[in-house]
């Protein structure tokens, strides 16, 4: 029977033993006589499992194992903790590149959504008011597209002449015999252009300044009036 002598106790054993501790010589003439010498070095600072009582060598052994044990999980908490703080700081690196596209996506939007309104602004700002325009005794279809062109704004122009196709085929004096409705945009009646001005029998220019009016309150746009008239017939 040899012994196998560890650092805090030593087991008699025929076989090599795992416990707590490094393993630092070995007996019966496994090792050479140099090693012998590092086993009685080490000899004074252990004690043989041999040595403890009977009743506590199993308690020995589980505290050893249990000591193991600890260690083990010691370390697995440590390496779970570090697993964890990298992929904690990868996920941030994630998050913060994230938020980054998405703050410049949002600034890019509101960039394009500024230029935008300053395009329309430019574009309100040059068209011309009703009155300035010199009366005359008759105008021809072309003479009142000429004139909606220079007083509806580019991006509203088309959608207002949608509807006064189809409300009057640019006719300025077109009458709906049925319901009064009057003129190009065919208000109803007639008479609710006398607020953009008294001409509003004979001259389009004012019924294109009322119908503009009428279709940016109620719709916003003459396009939000093409397209609640595209959806019902009427607007």
């Amino acid at each position: 029977m040899s012994r196998i002598s560890v650092r805090g106790f030593a087991v008699a054993s025929a076989t090599a033993v795992t416990t707590v501790g490094a393993v630092v010589g070995v007996a019966s003439g496994s090792t050479p006589a140099a090693d012998d010498n590092n086993f009685e070095a080490a000899a004074a600072d252990t004690t043989l499992l041999a040595d403890i009582p009977a009743g506590q060598q199993a308690q020995v052994q589980t505290a050893s194992l249990t000591q193991q044990a600890d260690a083990q999980a010691s370390a697995a908490d440590a390496e779970a903790k570090r697993s964890a703080e990298e992929t904690a700081r990868v996920q941030a690196a994630k998050d913060a590149k994230s938020k980054k596209k998405a703050a410049e996506k949002k600034l890019a939007a509101e960039r394009e959504a500024e230029k935008q309104a300053d395009a329309e602004r430019a574009s309100r700002s040059s068209v011309r008011d009703a009155t300035s325009f010199s009366a005359q005794g008759s105008y021809s279809v072309a003479d009142v597209q000429a004139m909606a062109r220079q007083m509806i704004p580019g991006d509203q122009f088309q959608c207002f002449s949608n509807i006064v196709n189809h409300e009057s085929s640019w006719n300025y004096r077109a009458t709906n015999a049925s319901s009064g409705a009057y003129g190009l945009v065919q208000a109803l009646p007639g008479s609710k252009m006398s607020s953009a001005g008294a001409d509003w029998q004979t001259n389009p220019a004012t019924q294109i300044k009322w119908g503009l009016s009428y279709m940016d309150g109620r719709y916003g746009s003459p396009c939000g009036a093409w397209s609640f008239w595209q959806a019902n017939h009427w607007y």
